[in-house]
């Protein structure tokens, strides 16, 4: 599952009222035990409901993706907490070896007859939910004026711009020039804190990231 999804989900409302366990929607699922809660409700057609759903605080959305993490492949509560003192630090050099090692851990046979490794969701979601299970500030899809920037972080005192690429083998800078040809940053100027853009490249055939790039806006 997409995990940056689960923060906007749409379902109708006979999804949401499924009570049979052996047919049970994840979306019906996370909203019945209150992971989830009703942010919004449309009627774009005659009788037909369409409801969007949300974490409905930060400390949910953080113990979710907690959850979440053994699902992605990463054990324990340490990987977590090194993200945290990695990002205290700015050590950019330290979060990107964390995260390769991260996925030179995934076990081989998650790929085997499945094409995740082709999609920039999956690594996104490795990502994201490392960041939200510590309850930061995180958004995602953020909307300017020029597009969407994939993931916004803000802590301590920073602002960290994340875009994601899937490459087929060799890197070529597209994450961190999307960021700053469609100046992202400029969205965040106000605050007048430090903007980090930070651009990453997944390979499929290595499975791995294959470029970490970083700038100050």
């Amino acid at each position: 599952f997409f995990t940056p999804q689960l923060d906007r989900l749409e379902s109708p409302l006979n999804l949401l009222g499924r009570f049979d366990v052996d047919d049970i929607s994840t979306e019906a699922l996370l909203f019945q035990t209150g992971y989830l809660t009703i942010r919004r409700k449309e009627e774009p057609v005659p009788s037909y409901w369409l409801y969007t759903l949300g974490y409905p605080n930060r400390e949910v959305e953080a113990s979710l993706n907690q959850a979440l993490l053994p699902s992605l492949g990463v054990a324990g509560t340490e990987p977590t907490i090194r993200v945290l003192r990695l990002l205290q630090a700015n050590d950019f050099a330290g979060l990107e070896q964390h995260f390769r090692a991260l996925f030179a851990a995934l076990p081989h046979d998650w790929y085997r007859n499945n094409p995740i490794a082709k999609y920039e969701g999956h690594y996104a979601s490795v990502f994201y939910s490392h960041i939200a299970a510590l309850g930061l500030r995180v958004t995602v899809e953020d909307a300017s004026n020029t597009g969407k920037v994939d993931m916004a972080v803000e802590f301590n005192g920073h602002v960290y711009l994340f875009e994601f690429k899937v490459v087929e083998q060799v890197p070529g800078g597209k994450a961190l020039q999307q960021l700053k040809d469609r100046n992202y940053a400029d969205k965040y100027r106000a605050q007048g804190l430090p903007i980090h853009l930070i651009g990453v490249e997944f390979s499929r055939e290595q499975r791995q990231i294959v470029a970490f790039e970083r700038e100050l806006a």
